[in-house]
């Protein structure tokens, strides 16, 4: 790629900035050029090389990692690997942070590890929710072409439709791939599991589910009544009280796109799920990645059963979360060897 001809216009056309975004990257991470030097390679200033560079990075340009095999988030990575058999990735974030800052942090680290696993002729799987909601809001810009986002599990109740909230998760994924986007306009519940089955003989649902049954990519968080800040499922109106009372009898610690389950990973038997929308269990593990997102130590009872149930290749968690989930695994194996 030849350097451009003149100087970088201040605000070049998008593919001549993405160009020039381009170019500098090369010359800084590649050729360990001063952004000095670059600024002269370009006929600009370093104020201008300093903008490529950060343009470079917000539109997926550029990925950077940081590796260090001493740290101890490498080591909690590697023991989660270890006893868990996931691909784990811990986010620094203080003990003091509050919950809602904690969730912003974790979802920052969640959007741009997503990016480089997504890519063209792809179908991203999204199961709506607060944590997905906030990993929306940092995703990084990355051209695609041929890719997917579809909608998992349905949005709407008993006084919402959830187009709305669903929808507006969708799209921002589907901006920052340029991606085509298929909602699931259909209740989070039925009322009857005679009528989802009835909705599921329908050509237009049966493509729907097509898409989901072939997406390489899930992205989903863990519902929990214990987290600090609400699931949506649990804080929007989708369950009544004869609800919680049915997931309270079956001993019920957490769901994954509105399907429920017991902190030994089963699912088996617990009514809610035959009237559920979200994707049966058997259709989530046919997906080649499974990212969960997990902030904050009050759901980690959630993440237990989760991990158990085999759901999940790779994990995006907050430090605490990771000690926590490990302190309470070592505690259980001691109980467990002892019975």
């Amino acid at each position: 790629m030849q350097a451009p001809a003149g100087p970088v216009a201040s605000e070049p056309a998008t593919a001549e900035k993405s160009r020039d975004a381009l170019r500098a990257a090369q010359l800084y991470y590649l050729q360990d050029l001063t952004m000095d030097a670059i600024a002269r390679e370009l006929r600009t200033s370093r104020s201008s090389v300093s903008r490529l560079l950060s343009y470079a990075r917000d539109h997926g340009l550029v990925e950077i990692r940081v590796i260090s095999p001493l740290d101890r988030f490498s080591v909690l990575q590697r023991d989660l690997r270890d006893r868990f058999g996931v691909n784990a990735h811990v986010v620094p974030v203080p003990d003091s942070t509050s919950d809602i800052d904690r969730l912003e942090r974790v979802a920052l680290s969640a959007a741009r590890i997503l990016t480089p696993y997504f890519d063209s002729n792809m179908t991203l799987g999204i199961a709506w929710g607060a944590t997905i909601n906030a990993v929306s809001r940092h995703l990084q810009k990355k051209a695609t072409h041929n890719s997917r986002i579809v909608q998992l599990n349905g949005a709407g109740n008993t006084s919402t439709t959830g187009i709305d909230y669903a929808s507006e998760i969708l799209r921002r994924f589907g901006e920052a791939f340029n991606a085509s986007v298929q909602q699931f306009p259909v209740p989070a519940f039925f009322d009857d599991p005679a009528t989802r089955d009835a909705m599921w003989r329908e050509r237009t649902t049966k493509r729907v589910l097509d898409m989901q049954r072939h997406t390489d990519i899930a992205l989903f968080g863990v519902g929990s009544t214990f987290s600090e800040v609400p699931s949506h499922v649990y804080a929007g109106g989708y369950l009544d009280a004869e609800d919680y009372a049915a997931l309270d009898a079956a001993d019920v610690v957490g769901d994954i796109a509105t399907v429920f389950y017991r902190l030994d990973g089963s699912h088996d038997g617990i009514p809610l799920n035959a009237r559920s929308t979200g994707p049966d269990p058997a259709v989530m593990h046919a997906v080649a990645r499974r990212i969960c997102v997990v902030s904050g130590a009050s759901k980690i009872t959630a993440l237990r059963g989760a991990l158990a149930a085999g759901m999940i290749t790779d994990l995006v968690l907050d430090e605490l979360a990771a000690r926590t989930l490990l302190t309470e695994d070592t505690a259980q194996r001691l109980r467990t060897s002892r019975e």
